[in-house]
């Protein structure tokens, strides 16, 4: 049995979550943790549970514990035992993350001070992807949050030391987007800055790396009328002058099972997303990827495509496979995000999109030419004899992604896109549709948590049409609203307005995200689908599609395969569709059509 804190409180056997009930249980299990192994008197517990404790607070405490005894009583090498003035919970040390971590980075003190750095950094970033969070997230205690303080103190001091090993070892490029993100949320601690200044000048980008200490100084000067500290203003010195002190260093020799996989032998980057630590299902999906790629000719690239509409999880299949492959394909993975579907910007040129590809594979500004076949072909001569990875997200056509695909080496490119054309030649195809019902009941119940402990979720589930992005909008609503129960969820989701309203957040809309792939549409398709979505009916053959719109049978013919070309129909039997029940509601959410729009459709037939 593992108890983990370094995030939200959670215990799981055999890796499978054991359900704890409330916040109370996971307040009272955390005050035990922080003591394992040693008696906790019942005035504190008390004292953690309540500001102001009720009468009965002794009699609820002795409840809880009951409770928590129960869902631990599998454990084994353990127990909650009742001691004269409390309880004790005797738990193994290496049972409890936060242990693992303080034992690991202690370990990888020791090595780095023996010279062994390839295993201080091993040991470093097993210790730092531990955590899933802050540390003990959502328990507010004073004892707790003291503790946790501790322990993100603790973290970011070895995510610190983690980024000095790296560029030590001769990591540059891979660093500047990770040191970019941590010194952007933690924007006062000179040791991030330093590292961030360093990988930009490395990469060659002397002036960025100089703009991010003005930045800092700026900062420091605003805030709490500082300076930067004394390492800091040496550092920004020797960039200035490009003093030797601030060169790249080469890696140390070390052996090939010492070495960081997401940095690889070679020393190129991991620059994949994070995956989703509640990915759910797609067992089918995952075992076809792994046939897809695995059953082809040696040191010919592989291509698969992921296509299906807006929401359904493309990227978050794509991302989770790729991280599975990592290892296979050690010289980089390379993640890029082309716009191809975006409500804040245009979708990303070909041009543009290698620039940022040969800028994170090492390239210096000055060895990238300005056209895109160039680009092109340099992109492609970098990738030859390779096994990298490469994802290309959110993908708008086949225009798109054609310069980015290598030409020969053992690359593996996974491209997702709601346009089923976007497929190249020679690429296998995923069509991604909604989990399925189970799947989409375990996905609500992991983000929702304890609010939907014990609740049918069948009905809710269904509403939101076993779509990934309508499953978690919900579940989100449902968690952070603690009066609400899975009925007032299901409730919100009955109407077509309901569901409209009800599944958005403060930044994210599901009605806006499906839209998208209805404004790619031509005119008359987009007509056509908007008709078809908003009439009773949920599935047409050619005949009542064609009494529904007053179009001949070989326009609703070429119709239906724009529909289901861009993943806004299905077609459950040849020449027949069905339009999703999200699809339909998005169309309700669209403005009516031009007058001279409808007589342009009619005129078609």
């Amino acid at each position: 049995m593992e108890f983990l804190v370094l995030g939200p409180v959670e215990v799981r056997e055999s890796g499978i979550p054991v359900r704890l009930r409330g916040m109370r249980q996971r307040r009272l299990l955390a005050l035990l943790l922080l003591n394992a192994r040693r008696t906790v008197a019942m005035d504190t517990l008390v004292d953690g549970l309540w500001q102001d404790p009720p009468a009965s607070a002794r009699h609820q405490v002795h409840n809880a514990i009951r409770d928590l005894r129960a869902a631990l009583a599998p454990s084994d090498g353990g127990g909650l035992i009742t001691m004269d003035i409390g309880y004790r919970l005797d738990v193994p040390p290496d049972a409890v993350d936060a242990h693992r971590f303080t034992e690991w980075t202690r370990a990888a003190r020791a090595a780095r001070r023996e010279g062994r750095d390839a295993e201080a950094m091993r040991l470093l970033q097993s210790a730092v992807n531990l955590w899933r969070g802050d540390a003990f997230t959502g328990i507010d205690c004073p004892a707790v949050t003291t503790a946790a303080a501790g322990l993100d103190e603790q973290r970011l001091t070895a995510v610190e030391e983690l980024m000095e090993l790296r560029l030590a070892a001769g990591e540059a490029a891979s660093l500047v987007a990770e040191l970019s993100e941590l010194t952007a949320g933690y924007p006062l601690r000179d040791a991030l800055r330093g590292s961030l200044m360093l990988a930009l000048y490395r990469s060659g980008r002397q002036a960025d790396a100089l703009a991010v200490y003005d930045e800092g100084r700026r900062l420091l000067a605003d805030e709490l009328g500082l300076e930067p500290g004394p390492r800091l203003r040496r550092l920004h010195g020797e960039i200035l002058a490009d003093a030797p002190q601030a060169q790249r260093e080469e890696p140390s020799p070390a052996r090939p099972d010492t070495v960081r996989s997401a940095t690889t032998r070679s020393g190129h980057g991991n620059y994949l997303p994070r995956d989703l630590p509640d990915f759910t299902g797609r067992t089918a999906e995952l075992a076809l990827l792994e046939r897809s790629v695995d059953d082809r000719s040696p040191n010919s690239p592989r291509t698969v495509t992921i296509d299906g509409m807006g929401g359904i999880g493309k990227t978050a299949l794509a991302v989770h496979f790729a991280h599975r492959r990592t290892a296979g394909h050690p010289d980089g993975q390379y993640y890029i995000d082309l716009h191809g579907f975006s409500t804040a910007r245009a979708p990303l040129a070909p041009e543009d999109a290698l620039g940022v590809l040969l800028r994170s594979d090492g390239a210096a500004p000055e060895a990238i030419p300005t056209g895109l076949a160039e680009r092109s072909a340099v992109w492609r001569s970098r990738l030859a004899g390779r096994r990298a990875l490469l994802v290309l997200d959110n993908a708008a056509d086949a225009a798109q992604v054609a310069p980015l695909l290598p030409g020969t080496g053992d690359t593996l490119t996974l491209i997702t896109t709601r346009h089923k054309p976007t497929a190249p030649d020679g690429a296998r195809s995923l069509p991604l549709g909604a989990l399925a019902p189970a799947d989409a009941e375990t996905l609500f119940r992991r983000v929702a948590g304890d609010a939907c402990v014990g609740s049918s979720l069948t009905q809710a589930v269904t509403l939101c049409g076993h779509h990934p992005l309508a499953l978690r909008l919900a579940a989100t609503r449902l968690r952070d609203r603690p009066s609400w129960t899975v009925p007032d969820v299901t409730a919100r989701l009955l109407t077509t307005a309901g569901r409209a309203a009800f599944l958005r957040t403060a930044d994210r809309d599901l009605m806006s995200v499906l839209a998208l792939s209805h404004d790619r549409l031509p005119p008359d398709a987009r007509q056509f689908h908007r008709t078809l979505a908003r009439h009773p009916a949920t599935t047409y053959d050619v005949p009542q599609a064609c009494a529904a719109t007053g179009l001949a049978p070989s326009a609703v013919e070429r119709l239906f395969d724009t529909l289901l070309d861009h993943n806004l129909a299905h077609e459950p039997s040849p020449a027949r569709i069905t339009i999703p029940l999200l699809l339909r509601d998005c169309a309700h959410t669209l403005t009516p059509p031009a007058p001279d729009a409808v007589r342009h459709l009619t005129a078609v037939a």
